[in-house]
């Protein structure tokens, strides 16, 4: 054999032996306290093996076995599987100060949602159109690829102030599966960016409103701003803000829509609601949407079923702690299984029903675009599902990325319901 190959082979073995003694180290020292309950894992890989395509369905299953808090590696990272109500409050209240950290608002203040009520309107109304000519041709309207254009385009406009054609900005991108794509792609959407914000320096002086990039370049160079951000800053907080905007609100939309053409007793109960509160003679406005209490409940029980980021972003222990009589190491990863925990059958009765006069206490959720184009769209049409489909025929099947949503579009023939 070459020296050179013996010379790979002597220092992967070197390596083994190192990454061995540090987890055999670990796991001695630890012994000696008290973890969490968990499944066996295997010496380097952790757990990985365990989780599928779905790892927060995965997780769930195990909970239920090993209980609330449940203790894995990931790979050598040692984690912390957070999966009851009452477990997630010890984490992220209780113990607030060594796993959460308080977010920034200086952004979100200078720049006001209601300010882009137009924006929402006019967006919505184009929706409206196009789905009113395939109701007159009595066609079925890939209502999932609608929805996620128009919370796409409804967030180029709100973050870059108008909306970007497919030979700029591929918001397939970002709607499905950004993370896989980003690294292959980097160079374009730098470039795209870089055009963006010269853009939006070139126009500053110009009387126009405000959007979140103009937001951004105001604190760039502001000597009175306590945070100081350059470009490479705002490029990557665009990049965040248009993945999870776009992926939130389209997911959310689209999943509260599929739950109602699957329970048409719950879809008659808004409609007859949006008939009383606004009538059959003009659409929807977002001043009606405090008035419509039903629907608000039918928005939150699915947002408990189907909760659009089921794992939260990974808590990180910032020193060693105790919580409910466990140790809890410091660097130790904390996952909070948001999916779990709407299932979980202490607090809600048949957690697998949709059930929306169940209510739910204490969830509160900012979703105005998302009650919006509901409402507009349960306003303005009756669904049906082509094909002589049956609403119990509804594939549920989710997909996990940056969100979860469903696994096949939702296809269904509209038709328009107004007097208008």
């Amino acid at each position: 054999m070459p020296t050179m190959a013996w010379t790979w082979i002597i220092l992967a073995l070197a390596l083994l032996a190192y990454i061995l003694q540090k987890y055999w180290a670990w796991k001695i020292n630890n012994k000696k306290k008290k973890l969490p309950p968990g499944p066996r894992g295997f010496p380097i890989f952790g757990h990985l093996h365990m989780l599928g395509e779905l790892p927060h369905q995965d997780l769930h299953k195990l909970a239920q076995k090993h209980g609330p808090i449940m203790h894995l590696r990931l790979g050598m990272v040692p984690a912390f599987v957070v999966s009851s109500p009452q477990a997630a409050e010890l984490f992220l209240k209780t113990h607030d100060l060594v796993f959460a950290s308080r977010p920034l608002n200086e952004f979100s203040n200078n720049i006001k949602i209601n300010s882009f009520k137009s924006m929402r309107k006019e967006e919505l109304d184009l929706l409206i159109k196009f789905i009113q000519g395939a109701a007159r041709d009595q066609v079925a309207v890939d209502l999932s690829a609608k929805v996620s254009s128009l919370s796409a385009d409804m967030s180029c406009r709100l973050v870059f102030g108008k909306k970007y054609m497919d030979e700029d900005f591929d918001e397939r991108g970002f709607n499905s599966g950004l993370t896989k794509r980003m690294k292959a792609v980097s160079k374009i959407f730098d470039d795209f960016l870089e055009k963006i914000i010269d853009e939006h320096v070139q126009s500053k002086e110009k009387n126009k409103s405000k959007d979140f990039v103009d937001v951004m370049l105001g604190f760039m160079g502001s000597e009175e701003s306590e945070y100081r951000i350059e470009r490479p800053n705002i490029k990557a907080i665009i990049l965040d803000m248009l993945a999870a905007s776009m992926d939130t609100s389209a997911t959310a939309i689209d999943w509260i829509l599929t739950e109602l053409i699957k329970h048409p007793r719950i879809m008659k109960k808004v409609q007859k609601e949006l008939e009383n509160m606004v009538g059959l003679e003009r659409m929807v406005q977002e001043s009606d949407l405090d008035s419509l209490e039903y629907l608000d409940i039918v928005v939150k029980e699915t947002m408990r079923l189907h909760p659009v980021a089921p794992l939260l972003i990974p808590h990180e222990a910032m020193e060693d702690c105790t919580i409910n009589g466990y140790h809890i190491p410091r660097k130790s990863r904390i996952l909070i299984n948001v999916w779990a925990i709407g299932r979980d059958p202490s607090v809600w009765h048949e957690p697998e029903k949709f059930f929306p006069e169940r209510s739910c206490p204490g969830m509160q959720y900012g979703l105005t675009v998302v009650q919006l184009v509901v409402a507009q769209l349960v306003h303005c049409f009756d669904w049906e599902l082509p094909n002589d489909m049956l609403p119990t025929e509804l594939d549920m099947t989710e997909e996990f990325g940056l969100t979860t949503p469903r696994a096949q579009h939702l296809l269904v023939v509209p038709t328009y319901r107004l007097h208008k």
